[in-house]
């Protein structure tokens, strides 16, 4: 226990000896890392511009665009600066603080999404009350809980790692990873087996029953309207199916890399899976509803073209 004490630090071992290649990758990451700030930041920028958006949905697309520049900015700065590192190693504090900002962005993505959700299924099944059940005041007050449960999900299930007292300093992936921390600890109580779960529980299961439950109801409503209100569903509906099918396959890349035996695996294939969600899904997010919402994509045009 006594030398658990002196593990200051962890080493990122999955980065290795990338050599010349550091530059390249460097560029790469940098590059796609600026462009998921850019094209996030701009539909923040044309929502808030034009007042025409100022509608609870793009309210709401608001906290999802800035979420992903959240998510990516607590993963890709210290990734950038590793890949010009020789030890690769991260103090506890910034590891716990990376840890502790991309699970509270993870979750703020599906409870987004869940409240997104929510308002489709007003606004198909409930046209004539959608102003007043979907007033400004409410949806902020929704956006407000999306971040204050998100966060409240991470200290009950993680608060114990902050206490936790660590024997080995060697983490094989390229962030900090709550349950490969878990392992690195002197000791491990059912607790510590069991957060993630009841986390994971939480951050997923819970948003992913209210968002199948809102969509079943707006797909009853579908079956019974015009071809014209269904094609209209389908063309709201379709960017936030596309997010969710995403996540959900990114936290099953999460789950085997953190859970199961991949020594098997390639480390470069490792490494993509570990990072596809966060890799991924800020991208998808702004190019999903940028390019595939009338409104924000006539919006786009105004401010970038008719802006004199």
């Amino acid at each position: 226990m006594d030398n658990s004490s002196e593990v200051v630090s962890f080493v990122l071992a999955a980065y290795g000896d990338i050599g010349p290649l550091k530059y390249l990758y460097f560029s790469l990451m940098l590059s796609w890392y600026l462009s998921i700030c850019v094209a996030n930041t701009v539909l923040i920028v044309v929502i808030y511009v034009d007042r025409r958006l100022h509608e609870p949905m793009y309210i709401l697309l608001c906290n999802l665009f800035l979420n992903e520049i959240s998510g990516s900015t607590s993963l890709y700065p210290l990734m950038l600066s590793q890949m010009f590192s020789d030890n690769h190693e991260v103090s506890l504090p910034w590891c716990f603080l990376q840890m502790s900002y991309l699970y509270v962005c993870a979750s703020v993505e599906f409870c987004s999404l869940t409240a997104m959700a929510y308002d489709r299924y007003i606004a198909i099944c409930y046209p004539l009350q959608y102003n007043v059940m979907m007033s400004t005041e409410r949806v902020f007050i929704m956006i407000l809980l999306t971040w204050t449960y998100s966060f409240s999900n991470f200290i009950v299930s993680f608060s114990f790692i902050f206490s936790l007292k660590f024997c080995r300093h060697k983490l094989d992936k390229v962030f900090c990873d709550h349950r490969l921390l878990v392992k690195l600890a002197c000791s491990v109580s059912v607790h510590n087996n069991i957060s993630d779960i009841v986390f994971g529980f939480g951050t997923m299961v819970i948003p992913f029953f209210l968002i199948l439950v809102s969509y079943m109801k707006i797909l009853a409503v579908c079956l019974n309207t015009s071809k014209e209100n269904r094609q209209k569903a389908v063309t709201t509906c379709m960017p936030q199916i596309v997010s969710v099918s995403n996540l959900f396959v990114g936290c099953i890349f999460h789950f085997v890399d953190s859970r199961i035996e991949t020594a098997r695996v390639p480390d470069k294939v490792r490494i993509i899976l570990s990072v596809y969600l966060l890799v991924c899904q800020p991208m998808i997010t702004p190019f999903m509803y940028g390019f595939n919402l009338p409104k924000i994509k006539n919006a786009s045009k105004r401010l970038l073209f008719d802006w004199k």
